[in-house]
């Protein structure tokens, strides 16, 4: 665990089902890194709702298992919600597919772009890859892609939706295009708990694939504004405000350090390279500078057409070599 986990997780980081009270609860898989999600659970009554699945069907499957032992009621979990279309966040939904799947429209179509199996066949190719197949094997290596069935969506929506959980609001927010093109906010109010997928990394870097910044900056103050007492990030400890103003901070660095470079003349590989981390050294997977400032460069020129992603992982290879 770093200094950054310590300064901003409000519970101990620690594997396994956190109860965080109000019949809310939150699971976590240290170290926070690549793959290693946070999911959640709300519960009233005898009625369940799940946020999120893991990235495999093995890790999904101890998540479910454990949460019901603890908690009778997830054994009829009703709904989960994926709040973006990202594999560590929706893999495992075949192991709750009698429930009704929710997802924004955007990522329901981000999903069918995203492929379990072409992980697997890079991992499986990665040993003839030489650098980048070193680097892609460390961060997704764990992971058992070629078991998993894409499950998707069964019902989407646009901009907001409420749900009910028994008598329990829960509000879906859609802020994204941002972390990914249709990132959701699963706020529960009664309960002043958040689950914020990947709009927080918390002591890590985040990682801006698709942007505008503006947009994610935006979802920082709409959770500050609910001012929520514990805030289940995508990835890393359970945090409150704290948590959200530390990647609002970073994103509003990361952008004046682009922007520098940007109006300096530099490409953006060389601009992640000359940027120094300061405040940031000690947070995980700095390589991603890669991909935030790639986005930034996107934004700044009003180019549109996206760096192919293998281009984006050999850079943060270089960089984490």
């Amino acid at each position: 665990m770093t200094a950054s986990h310590d300064a901003l997780g409000t519970r101990p980081y620690t594997r396994g089902l956190h109860d965080l009270g109000d019949d809310a609860w939150a699971w976590l898989q240290p170290d926070g890194g690549w793959g290693w999600s946070n999911a959640g659970l709300v519960v009233d009554g005898d009625e369940a709702l799940l946020v999120d699945t893991l990235y495999d069907l093995r890790l999904t499957g101890d998540m479910l298992d454990a949460m019901r032992a603890a908690v009778p009621a997830a054994a009829r979990i009703g709904t989960l919600v994926n709040t973006h279309s990202n594999g560590d966040h929706c893999n495992g939904n075949e192991l709750v597919a009698g429930a009704e799947i929710v997802a924004s429209a955007a990522t329901a179509d981000a999903m069918a772009d995203e492929s379990p199996q072409m992980m697997a066949a890079l991992l499986e190719a990665a040993p003839g890859m030489g650098e980048l197949g070193e680097f892609f094997t460390r961060c997704f290596g764990a992971f058992d892609f070629a078991s998993v069935t894409k499950t998707p969506p069964s019902r989407t929506f646009s901009g907001r939706l409420d749900l009910r959980v028994g008598d329990t609001r829960v509000e879906l927010v859609e802020a994204g295009p941002a972390h990914t093109a249709g990132d959701v906010l699963v706020h529960v109010p009664d309960r002043r708990t958040v689950f914020t997928g990947d709009l927080l990394f918390v002591g890590g870097h985040p990682i801006v694939w698709v942007g505008p910044v503006s947009n994610w900056l935006a979802a920082c103050d709409l959770i500050e504004s609910w001012a929520p007492e514990t805030v289940v990030p995508g990835h890393g400890p359970i945090t409150d405000l704290r948590g959200v103003r530390a990647v609002r901070d970073y994103l509003v660095w990361i952008t004046v350090e682009a922007r520098r470079r940007y109006d300096d003349g530099m490409d953006a590989f060389t601009a992640a390279q000359d940027i120094p981390l300061g405040d940031y050294a000690d947070w995980g997977d700095a390589e991603r500078v890669v991909i935030n400032v790639d986005t930034l460069f996107r934004e700044f020129s009003g180019a549109t057409e996206a760096t192919p992603v293998t281009e984006l992982f050999a850079r943060m290879a270089a960089i984490a070599r």
